[in-house]
C-alpha cells in the first residue's frame, strides 16, 4: 500500500480580475444586449487572458504519511490558495489533488465555527463535519477544552470570544479530532508565546503518531524546528522543494541581502538625520578574502566605510546581529570595546573583527547604527544591510547542528576531577 498521504498533480487556480460591475438596465438596454451577445462573447474570449490571474500554476508535489511539510513564500505567493484547494474549500482550475484520509484545517481564526453556537456546540459540529461520531468527539472533548484553556467559557457563544480564545479553540479542535491530515495556516502569527509553544508541540505529536501536517508560516524558526521538508512558492509556482534548511536559506537569499559586499549609498531602508552615513560594507574571512559562508568557530571581519556630512564632536557606532527568524543575537557597540572613532576625514574606514564566532548554522543579518555619543541623535541606521551564513561545524564538530538546537555552540573543558565522593552519598 502506498505511503503517500497527499499527491498534487499540475495544480492551477485562475481568478478573473478587474471585472466591471453591471448596473441596473432598462428594457431597451436588455434587448440591445441580447442582440449584441454573440459579438460580446467573441470580445470576451480575446480579453480573457488579460483579465485573469493565476494564483497557482503547474504545482506538483507529494507528501508521505507522517511527514511535516512547511510551505513558505512572500505574501501573495499562493500559499493560502494552495491550502484552500487542499482543504476542499475552493475548486482548482486545473490539475488534481489526491488525499488519503480525513483532513482537518485551521486557515484563520474561527475557521468552521458558527458564531451563534457555544464552544461546546462548535466542537461537536466540527467533529461531525470531519466524519466523527458523537462518541468519538466526547472521548476527546475534555482534552480539547483543556488544551484551549476555555473551560470557563465553553458554554458561551463563540461570537463573544476574543480572537485569541477563538484561535486556541480552533486549533485544539483541528489537532485533537484525529484527522489523518492537519493543515495549519499562519496560526502562530496570532497566538501568544505560550500558545505557540503548545501548538508546535502538538503538531510534532500529531506527526509522531503517523499523521501528516502541512504548515504555512512566516516564522522561519518554527518552520525549521517542525518541518523535515519545505516548499518555497513564488508567483504561484514552486521555486524550491527540498530539505527545510536549504529551502529557508534560498527564501532568505531572495530578499537581495545575501551579499558579501554592498554599496550602501544605494540603500533606501535607513533612518537618521544624515549628518553621517554608512557608504559601504563588506564581509571578509580571516585571510582577508570576501566571503559569505563560514563555519562555526571562524573569524568574521566587517569592513565598513562611513561618510561625514557635518563635523561631529564624538560619534558612537553599533551593529546588531539577528538570526533568520528575527531573534536578536547581539548588540555590539564601539564603547563596550573601548574604541573611539576619530572623524578627521570626510570618509573613514572601520574594521570590526568577530573572533571565534560560535553561532549555530543559519543566516544572520546585520544592522548598522551611527549616532551622537552624548545624546539619542541618530545619524544613520541601516537595517539588514548585509548578511552571512554559518553552514557547518567546521573544525569544531562533524555532527549535524540545526539552527533550532540553540544559539551558541559551546565547548567547555571537561574533567573527571569533580566534587569529593561524599557529596554523592
Amino acid at each position: 500500500m502506498s505511503d503517500v498521504a497527499i499527491r498534487v498533480d499540475g495544480l492551477g487556480k485562475r481568478y478573473r480580475i478587474g471585472g466591471k460591475q453591471q448596473g441596473y438596465k432598462t428594457f431597451r438596454e436588455a434587448i440591445t444586449r441580447t442582440l449584441r451577445a454573440p459579438l460580446d462573447r467573441l470580445a470576451a474570449r480575446r480579453d480573457n487572458e488579460s483579465n485573469t490571474f493565476w494564483a497557482l500554476k503547474d504545482v506538483s508535489f507529494e507528501v508521505k504519511q507522517g511527514e511535516v511539510l512547511g510551505i513558505i513564500g512572500r505574501n501573495g505567493a499562493g500559499k493560502s490558495t494552495l491550502l484552500k484547494i487542499l482543504s476542499r474549500i475552493t475548486e482548482p482550475t486545473e490539475g488534481a489533488v489526491y488525499l488519503k484520509g480525513r483532513i482537518g484545517a485551521l486557515l484563520e481564526v474561527g475557521t468552521g465555527f458558527h458564531p451563534e453556537l457555544t464552544g461546546r456546540e462548535n466542537i461537536y459540529l466540527s467533529g461531525t463535519i470531519l466524519g466523527m461520531t458523537r462518541a468519538e468527539v466526547t472521548r476527546k472533548f475534555d482534552e480539547i477544552v483543556d488544551f484551549a484553556g476555555v473551560e470557563q467559557f465553553i458554554d458561551t457563544p463563540v461570537k463573544r470570544y476574543s480572537s485569541g480564545m477563538g484561535l486556541r479553540l480552533g486549533f485544539a479542535v483541528a489537532a485533537h479530532l484525529e484527522p489523518e491530515i492537519l493543515v495549519v495556516d499562519e496560526v502562530l502569527a496570532v497566538g501568544d508565546a505560550e500558545f505557540q509553544k503548545k501548538c508546535l508541540g502538538k503538531m510534532s505529536d500529531v506527526a509522531g503518531h503517523g499523521r501528516t501536517v502541512l504548515f504555512v508560516s512566516h516564522n522561519m524558526s518554527a518552520v525549521q524546528q517542525l518541518c523535515q521538508k519545505a516548499i518555497l512558492l513564488e508567483a504561484g509556482q514552486i521555486r524550491f522543494y527540498n530539505n527545510t534548511y536549504s529551502v529557508v536559506k534560498s527564501y532568505l537569499s531572495l530578499g537581495g541581502i545575501a551579499k558579501s559586499e554592498v554599496d550602501l549609498t544605494q540603500v533606501s531602508n535607513r533612518k537618521g538625520s544624515g549628518k553621517a552615513r554608512f557608504s559601504w560594507v563588506q564581509i571578509r574571512d580571516k585571510q582577508g578574502q570576501i566571503a559569505q559562508e563560514f563555519s562555526i568557530g571562524d573569524d568574521i571581519i566587517l569592513a565598513i566605510a562611513i561618510q561625514f556630512y557635518e563635523k561631529p564632536t564624538k560619534i558612537k557606532l553599533a551593529l546588531e546581529i539577528y538570526a533568520s527568524d528575527g531573534l536578536a543575537i547581539a548588540n555590539i557597540t564601539d564603547t563596550d570595546c573601548r574604541f573611539q572613532l576619530n572623524a578627521n576625514n570626510a570618509v573613514e574606514s572601520i574594521t570590526v573583527r568577530l573572533n571565534d564566532v560560535r553561532f549555530y548554522p543559519d543566516t544572520y543579518y546585520i544592522n548598522l547604527w551611527a549616532g551622537d555619543i552624548n545624546s539619542t541623535d541618530t545619524y544613520d541606521y541601516v537595517k539588514e544591510c548585509i548578511s552571512f551564513s554559518i553552514i557547518n561545524g567546521g573544525h569544531l564538530t562533524m555532527r549535524h547542528l540545526p539552527r533550532q538546537s540553540g544559539l551558541l555552540f559551546l565547548t567547555p573543558n571537561w574533567s573527571q576531577q569533580g566534587l569529593p565522593n561524599e557529596h554523592f552519598q
